[in-house]
């Protein structure tokens, strides 16, 4: 049976992506001293996230406004100009109104990108691995967060003098509950890695990241696969993903089973 999408399960998927960016945000704010200079900070019904030392827009973003929060926009911009990071604000069709895009384009702000959001009921989904026998996928171990940010820095091109800081960030949340690190190997040969955040019974496809050279073998569709059976084996009863529109990741979420739930506006300053 279909899950029909409506405002309240609209609202239960962004709090689930939500949910993991502020997992691990909290996660690397612990580490001593909070050297990354993690500020995460509530805005009415918005939370602005905030990472000092992380560039870019995946960390330094704010979620969750909505119609009503108009009051809150401009201590928003204030939170993100006194640390000089520019303001990105994420909006979902079933949050925004036409008060509150205006308030955005009267405080010089302006729809930049779309993101699309996906999700499906694993009561319905029938998971069915092709196992490509120079494939295999395994749990990754904690000793080998070295190997999981030499994979995601070369799929993400990204410079190699960040590998540290991947690693240090994600193995901060090794021995979290909510979430699982998996390694695909092709030939035996280090290819891709998945990540798997799960909380009350939703699991989010949180990461993946394949090496250039070892693409279009499968690893990503087959990491897609292996993580929705473990979050079956858990019993969750949703699993969610993001992915910019009609990319080779969303083409693979929706050959595993998953549907578009509604795609997110990115506002920018202009």
């Amino acid at each position: 049976m279909t899950l029909v999408l409506n405002n309240e399960l609209a609202e239960k998927l962004n709090q689930s992506e939500m949910d993991a960016l502020r997992s691990r945000l909290t996660a690397i704010q612990q580490i001593q001293g909070n050297p990354m200079g993690v500020e995460i900070q509530k805005f009415g019904q918005a939370t602005a996230f905030s990472v000092q030392n992380i560039p870019g827009p995946a960390f330094n973003t704010v979620k969750g406004l909505k119609a009503g929060d108009e009051p809150y926009i401009e201590q928003i911009l204030a939170f993100y100009k006194q640390k000089e990071i520019p303001a990105r604000f994420e909006l979902t069709p079933a949050a925004a109104s036409s008060e509150l895009l205006t308030c955005l384009s009267e405080a010089g702000y302006y729809q930049h990108d779309f993101y699309t959001t996906l999700y499906t009921s694993l009561s319905k989904v029938n998971i069915e691995t092709s196992n490509p026998p120079k494939l295999s996928i395994r749990k990754l171990e904690g000793r080998e967060f070295d190997i999981f940010a030499h994979i995601y820095v070369k799929g993400f091109g990204m410079p190699e003098f960040l590998k540290s800081g991947v690693a240090q960030n994600n193995e901060v949340l090794y021995d979290n509950g909510h979430w699982t690190f998996y390694l695909a190997a092709y030939k035996g040969e280090a290819a891709g890695i998945g990540v798997l955040f799960m909380k009350d019974s939703i699991a989010t496809l949180a990461a993946a990241a394949t090496v250039p050279s070892i693409r279009n073998k499968g690893i990503q569709s087959e990491l897609i696969k292996h993580r929705i059976g473990e979050a079956i084996e858990k019993e969750c009863n949703l699993i969610v993903g993001q992915a910019k529109f009609g990319t080779v990741s969303h083409n693979n979420m929706e050959r595993a089973g998953l549907q578009v739930a509604y795609t997110k506006a990115i506002w920018i300053a202009k």
